[in-house]
């Protein structure tokens, strides 16, 4: 007896141009993170597939999870002293 393994399809993401407010899902090469030091420095953009805005978000913790778990090329920012 054969047992069948589900193999999951790519991941994508929702989301949304705050320009022209279309909505649409992503894939993971086409999102980018960047981890900054703070809140403030951490974000995630991409280029909307309807306008071509240059779209940037705040990413929170969550976000910065479910990004990089769905193997969103990832940006460490860091601080020069």
């Amino acid at each position: 007896m054969s047992t069948m393994v589900e193999v999951p399809g790519p991941v994508v993401f929702k989301a949304a141009c705050p320009d022209c407010r279309a909505r649409f899902e992503l894939d993971a090469s086409a999102l980018r993170l960047a981890i900054g030091a703070s809140r403030r420095t951490t974000f995630y953009s991409f280029t909307c597939p309807e306008c071509d805005a240059a779209v940037r978000k705040p990413a929170g913790e969550r976000i910065v999870e479910l990004l990089t778990g769905g193997g969103v090329r990832t940006l460490r920012l860091h601080q020069t002293v």
